[in-house]
């Protein structure tokens, strides 16, 4: 089963959320460009034998980005280091480990994943 209507989906998703709830242009545009790349470098590893590769890009895309919109666009005080260090530890918390408890689980049930038998 292919998921490459979940990547324009997903960014869609992104943009049209940012736009509705008063973002900046900044966050807007840059914002919904790091969950497309993300989205797009997850979906290149979906086939990897280490299925947990796939966390990788929306945490790496989501640490380096969204500290720049923060300090340049809502003028949030704090060095760029510490929040690259604070994102990417929220990031690591909600996608790495959430994201793969829900993977592991659903899997097991062949739930999304996998065509059924």
């Amino acid at each position: 089963m292919k998921f490459t209507a979940a990547i324009p989906g997903l960014f869609l998703g992104c943009l049209l959320s940012n736009l509705l709830t008063g973002c900046t242009v900044i966050d807007i545009v840059f914002g919904s460009l790091a969950t497309l790349i993300a989205a797009v470098l997850s979906y290149q590893l979906r086939n990897h034998k280490y299925p947990l590769l796939v966390t990788i890009p929306p945490v790496v895309a989501n640490m380096i980005v969204v500290p720049f919109i923060l300090k340049f666009s809502y003028g949030v005080p704090l060095p760029i280091p510490v929040m690259m260090a604070t994102v990417g530890i929220g990031e690591v918390i909600s996608v790495m480990v959430l994201g793969s408890v829900l993977y592991f689980a659903l899997d097991k049930r062949r739930v999304i994943f996998h065509q059924s038998r």
